[in-house]
Parts: C-alpha cells; structure tokens; sequence
C-alpha cells in the first residue's frame, strides 16, 4: 500500500544546486574564521601569560570557562534550530563572535579576557549547531559525509592560521591585534550570509513518520548508533583539544622555538597534516561505506589509534622527530573528522538535527576538551608538560574502542535519513 504521507517533490533545479552550493562556501567560510578565533589564544598564550603572572593551570583554565559558556547554552540553541529558522540566528552568531574578538583590545586583566573568552563560546557553540543541521537540510544522505568533510576542512587551515597568524602578530604589535584583525572577515560574511543564503527546507521522509511523531530529544538517548558515535569523539576531544591547546607552548619550552618560530611551525603542519587526513578521510570513508554503513565508525575508530604511537613519540623522542611525528599525528587524527560528523546526522531523523548536534557539542566538550587542557597545566605545574600532554593519549585508544562497537548499531543505508538532493 503506498504511503499516505505526501511529499513535497524534491527540487532539481539549478537553483537549488546553487543554493545548496552557495550554502556550503559560505557556511565553511564562517567555520574556517570560527576556528581561527579559536586557536589565536594557543599561538598567544605565553604572552598572556607573562603579562597576568599567572599559572599553566589558570591558562588552561580558560578553556575550561569557554566550554562551560560553550556548553550552557548548547541545549537552547538546539532548541531554537530545530524550531526557527537558522539563517538569522547564524547572522547573529557571526556579528557576537566578531564583536567578542574586537573588544579583546579594551582587557586589561586575567579575568577579563576569561569573560570575553566565555561569550566567544556562546557566539561558536551556537554556529557548530546551527551550520551542518543546515548543510544537512541542503544534501542527501549520500553526500553528507563529502558535504561535512568539506564543511571541516575549516578547522586544520583555520587552526593553523589562528595559531601561526596570532603568534606572529603578538610578536610584532601585541597579542590583542591578532583578536582585533580576526573580527574583521566574521563580520562580513554576516553581510554576504545575510543576503545571499536562503532558508533550506526540512524535510522528511515517508519512514521517519514514527519517529516525527513520536520523536523527543529524548530519544537519543536510547539511539545506540548516536551515542557511540558522540562519546567515541568525546574521547579523541578530551587528548586533541588539551593538546592543541598547549602545542605552541610546548615547542617553546622543550624545543627552545622562539614565539615566532613555534607558531610558524606548527601552522604549515596543521594545514598539510590536517587537511589531508580530513580529505583522505572523507574519501576513504565515502568508498568503504559502499561495502557497508559501518565505515563511518570504523575510520574514526582507526584514526585515533593510529594517532597514539607519533604523539609519543613527539613527546618524548629526540628533538629531530618532534616536527614530523606531529604532522603524522595530526594526519591521523584528522582522518575521522569528517565521518564522525556524518555518522551523528544520520543517525538521527531531520527533526532532530540541531539538537543531535547540540547534545553531541555537549558531550564532547563536557567530557573531551572542557577538562583536559587544565589537567595538562595542572600536571604541568607539578612534573612536566611532556607528562602532561602524553596522559592525554590514553582516551585516544578509549575512543577507538567506543568506535569499534558502535560500528555495530550504524544504521543500514535505507534507514538513513534522506534530505533535499543537490
């Protein structure tokens, strides 16, 4: 018997082929300046430092007040996607991160750089939402996993931008600048966004009816494939944001790089490195997933054991074989990014999107990178901070294992849920 369910014909026009591809330059244009704001602190932070006397644990602690603003406003802002549009509260989003950057000029202590350093993690706790919950509105299930290793492609250059471009600006004109200089291109693609994104459709298919109907943010809490998926990348955020965090300061310490040199360093392998494993990733994971849907938790589950053996050995080999076994570290864990991302939008039905979203940002910053760069400072205060950054590793292989058996409840490819083709 057919459905009674009718559905609005899927559009096909070149129209929205350009819409949807419009959607996804500027909405990854918005990531890669999102994480650029993110990663000027690491690239700055011996500065800071200096400058509020303060310790490795308080530096870290900043972190920890971004994630706590970060987090607490998750639940509403996945609230709001899945009921309003997303295209004006995106615009907002981008003006509050941007203002947050240019008024870091006017702090004048340890404190006040915390509270601005908090609302910047209201303006991108709320974009990480809102943005793939919206790609995904935009693209069929079989593209996300392309659409999303795209959308993330932002996040290595950005990081390496942000690192290498805040720690040489803080050399030669200050640190507060570089948060100065980064407002700039946020504000305008506010402008650009504004005029020339549109409001996708949500849509949904004949077989989510049930889960429409009787679907509550509840639910995902009993959805094992979510649930692997979120905590597997809790995990791998617990060791990779307190190491990147702490990278720049690292170099500086036990290889004896100067600020310049340090940052400088790190940004060529944070592109190289990053970019190609989210590429490489993607496209493993979109040929594997032709053999079975379990590929999007098996390439994550490689990528951070895979990770584990260079880490050390940046660590704690000889100096000659820091630079390139972090650049092999971050190739690897950059493998999973994309996948990860793709395995929690389709494990849930588009009426949940934005709120699976919120719950996995929840997650993985509750129990990944909210923590870990203040244990790192902490550890760091009382040994060293190669022990602090190696104690790290051991949720790397925890997240692999959280991969490994959450491969088994991935959902078949017909049980996926399927949105607008473009």
């Amino acid at each position: 018997m057919a459905s009674s369910t009718t559905q609005k014909p899927e559009p096909s026009s070149a129209a929205s082929v350009a819409g949807a591809t419009t959607a996804l330059v500027l909405l990854t244009a918005l990531n890669f300046v999102n994480y650029i704001d993110r990663y000027i602190l690491p690239g700055v932070q011996e500065q800071v430092k200096s400058e509020f006397h303060v310790t490795d644990a308080q530096i870290g602690a900043l972190v920890f007040w971004f994630m706590v603003a970060y987090m607490g406003i998750s639940p509403l802002t996945g609230w709001l996607g899945d009921r309003f549009p997303r295209k004006p509260m995106i615009v907002v989003t981008a003006l509050l991160m941007s203002a947050c950057n240019f008024f870091t000029s006017s702090v004048n202590s340890y404190s006040s750089l915390n509270l601005r350093h908090a609302a910047l993690g209201i303006g991108e706790a709320s974009f990480g939402i809102f943005a793939p919950a919206m790609l995904a509105d935009f693209f069929a299930e079989d593209q996300r996993n392309r659409v999303l290793t795209i959308f993330n492609v932002a996040i290595p250059v950005g990081a390496a931008i942000g690192v290498t471009g805040g720690g040489v600006i803080g050399v030669h004109y200050g640190w507060r600048h570089a948060f100065v200089l980064s407002a700039i291109p946020g504000a305008i693609l506010a402008l650009l966004i504004l005029f020339f994104l549109r409001e996708p459709e949500r849509r949904t298919a004949p077989h989510e009816k049930a889960h429409v109907d009787k679907g509550t943010a509840l639910s995902l809490l009993k959805n094992k494939a979510y649930l692997s998926a979120i905590l597997g990348y809790a995990a791998v955020t617990f060791s990779l944001g307190g190491i990147s965090n702490w990278m720049a300061s690292f170099l500086q310490r036990v290889t004896g790089y100067s600020q310049e040199a340090a940052t400088s360093a790190m940004g060529p392998i944070i592109v190289i490195g990053g970019l190609g494993g989210t590429i490489v990733g993607g496209i493993w994971a979109q040929r594997w997933k032709k053999r079975t849907p379990r590929a999007m938790y098996y390439v994550p589950a490689w990528s951070a054991a895979l990770a584990v053996t260079p880490a050390l050995l940046c660590f704690f080999g000889p100096k000659v074989t820091t630079l390139p076994s972090l650049a092999l570290a971050v190739f690897f864990i950059f493998l999973g990014t994309g996948p990860v991302n793709a395995a929690t939008l389709n494990a849930v039905p588009s009426n949940l999107r934005s709120t699976a979203m919120a719950g996995q940002l929840l997650v993985i910053h509750l129990f990944g990178d909210m923590s870990s760069p203040s244990i790192i400072g902490f550890i760091s205060d009382h040994s060293n901070l190669r022990i602090g950054l190696a104690a790290t590793l051991i949720t790397m292989l925890i997240a692999s294992v959280i991969f490994f058996i959450g491969s088994r409840y991935a959902p078949p490819l017909h049980d996926q849920i399927d949105t607008v083709a473009a």
